[in-house]
């Protein structure tokens, strides 16, 4: 929340006169933000703002009389939801401190031009798992996934970190009367260039890579969209409102079980086994071997383990 200076702001159509309040507007559209505020203060003008990225998140905006001799009205709201902090007990692959010289050693070491004899497609794979596990766990160290509300921005940097921290102990001290006001000042600013600076330069490394790593880029999304849709009353088939969410999960579940009749899985029943005796009687599909190089290079690093829990990054965190 803060005061204002862009008198020519229209929030109700979200458009405005000036070049400075258009770009204020963008800046306030990039972020994902929604302004509360909807009364005027003075004389028409809206003179303070009272700014959310999370819709539900604000409420009971009230104005109040001036305090002391100022025209300014005081602004009241209630903020609804109070964060939780969320200790996540996941953990995931911490590449940045891999050992891949190791790793690629370990591998070295198995013969596996003898290691699969004997041994069928299944087994071969679980020989090949087991060899590329250990070299793993071995070699790649975990780390526990932080929550939400504990994870720290990605533009933030060990360097960043500490001007943030040496602008909060210019502040202490400034307060208790240590630090003169100008000392204090430069270092305010200091640490808001770097911040701007730092967020910009991720946003653009996101755009940059938005193709390759959309991940990464809808991520970024939907934290500044934090937003969470809950399943309102549903109607049953006596006409009744459900509220619990027991009851609203088995509305659900017949209206999905509904959609299904007989004819339809006899159908896919038909078409199954349709599939079947043509590949009986098809021959065997060729694999070659820079087919499954070609393969592995083009997998997405940023993708998660499946259940096979081989990280598609490969074991020297490059894809493969």
């Amino acid at each position: 929340m803060g005061g204002l200076k862009h008198l020519d702001i229209c929030w109700r159509d979200n458009t405005a006169g000036h070049k400075q309040s258009r770009k204020f507007l963008e800046c306030i559209n990039d972020n994902f933000l929604l302004q509360v505020i909807e009364e005027p203060m003075r004389r028409g003008a809206m003179l303070h703002l009272v700014l959310t990225n999370k819709e539900g998140l604000v409420g009971n905006v009230k104005l109040k009389g001036s305090l002391g001799c100022s025209d300014h009205k005081m602004v009241e709201f209630k903020i609804l939801r109070a964060a939780r902090r969320v200790h996540s007990k996941l953990t995931t692959l911490d590449f940045r401190r891999a050992d891949f010289g190791l790793s690629r050693d370990l591998l070295g070491r198995v013969p596996w031009d003898k290691a699969p004899e004997g041994r069928g497609a299944q087994a071969s794979w679980l020989v090949f798992k087991d060899h590329l596990l250990q070299g793993q766990e071995g070699c790649i160290p975990t780390k526990r996934k932080s929550g939400k509300n504990t994870k720290r921005p990605a533009w933030m940097n060990k360097e960043l970190l500490g001007k943030v921290k040496h602008k909060k102990e210019a502040y202490r001290g400034w307060k208790q009367g240590q630090v003169a006001w100008e000392e204090y000042r430069e270092t305010l600013q200091a640490a808001r260039d770097q911040v701007r600076k730092a967020k910009a330069l991720r946003e653009l490394n996101l755009a940059r890579d938005v193709k390759d790593n959309k991940k990464s880029f809808y991520r970024y999304v939907s934290e500044k969209r934090r937003m969470r849709e809950n399943v309102g009353p549903l109607q049953n088939e006596t006409g009744d409102l459900v509220t619990q969410d027991m009851e609203k999960a088995e509305v659900l579940n017949d209206f999905f079980a509904s959609v299904f009749t007989g004819k339809s899985l006899s159908h896919t029943a038909q078409v199954t086994e349709g599939k079947g005796r043509d590949w009986e009687n098809a021959e065997p599909p060729t694999v070659g071997e820079d087919q499954v190089r070609e393969y592995l290079r083009n997998l997405k690093v940023h993708k998660s383990m499946g259940p096979d829990e081989l990280h598609p990054a490969g074991p020297e965190g490059t894809g493969g």
